[in-house]
């Protein structure tokens, strides 16, 4: 049996366009090929460093059965609308946020959907609220399926970023994670490993708990960012109290780095 994907072949799927009184500049996806590896940290810092730096910057929480968003920078519904679209709570700093558990009387209740609903809500999420932003990163669910597929046929990506932690079935998931952006052609930006290391509180020498790191794996996919990130009890403190953009830290300062000079590179190809 040949398991390998014709993608002469494929079918073509229209985009999805924002509504007419929306504005997104750039689109991050933020992928990892399994949860608990630090994918919503990654999403809601990176929205409150490029914030920090000047942007306008959203979140749309694709992780619909799983929320975290709301909960690492305190909000909460109802989510209001004009009649025809929907707008985003706002973050204390400004950063737009749009989430299921926006949705919830109840945010503890559960949502328990086949996949073609949780497709449908996350389109919805893009194309029905109102954005205003320079940066819209999503947040993505874990994993290849239909969330993944979803949002990368059919919204305009510019790029992602994947996170993984170092041990050894983890690279093999960034693997598929990787492979996936790479046929639907979406460019990698950035490869980051959460809980890479911990710092001995004595010696200051790096222990890395979960073995070696992996940073041969973005060398092996072009990815031209390979971003650590420790153990560090600031960050499931701040998570913890909703207060992430309080959190102050020299992590992901690559990973937006990067974010920056790809945008500017992709709107200098346009304006040409």
């Amino acid at each position: 049996m040949n398991n390998s994907a014709d993608t002469s072949k494929a079918p073509f799927i229209p985009k999805t366009s924002p509504n007419t009184k929306s504005h997104i500049g750039h689109t991050i996806a933020v992928i990892s090929g399994k949860g608990g590896v630090g994918k919503s940290f990654t999403s809601a810092y990176l929205a409150v460093l490029l914030r920090r730096r000047g942007y306008k910057v959203g979140i749309l929480d694709a992780d619909i059965t799983g929320p975290s968003i709301p909960f690492a920078f305190n909000i909460k519904g109802p989510v209001v609308g004009d009649g025809t679209y929907f707008y985003p709570i706002k973050t204390k700093t400004g950063i737009q946020v749009i989430s299921s558990n926006l949705l919830l009387s109840d945010p503890d209740d559960p949502i328990v959907w086949r996949g073609p609903m949780i497709s449908t809500l996350i389109e919805q999420f893009y194309s029905e609220v109102i954005w205003d932003v320079d940066y819209l990163i999503i947040d993505m669910a874990p994993g290849t399926s239909d969330v993944s597929l979803t949002v990368f046929q059919k919204f305009k990506l510019s790029d992602a970023v994947i996170v993984a932690s170092p041990q050894s079935l983890v690279s093999m998931v960034v693997e598929k994670s990787a492979k996936m952006a790479e046929l639907l052609s979406v460019p990698l930006l950035s490869l980051v490993e959460n809980m890479a290391y911990v710092k001995c509180s004595n010696c200051g020498n790096k222990i890395e708990l979960f073995g070696k790191s992996h940073p041969e794996l973005a060398a092996k996919h072009g990815i031209p960012v390979f971003d650590q990130i420790p153990f560090d009890p600031q960050i499931a403190d701040h998570m913890d109290k909703g207060d992430i953009e309080s959190l102050d830290t020299d992590y992901l300062n690559a990973t937006v780095d990067a974010i920056l000079s790809y945008s500017k590179m992709s709107n200098d190809l346009k304006n040409d």
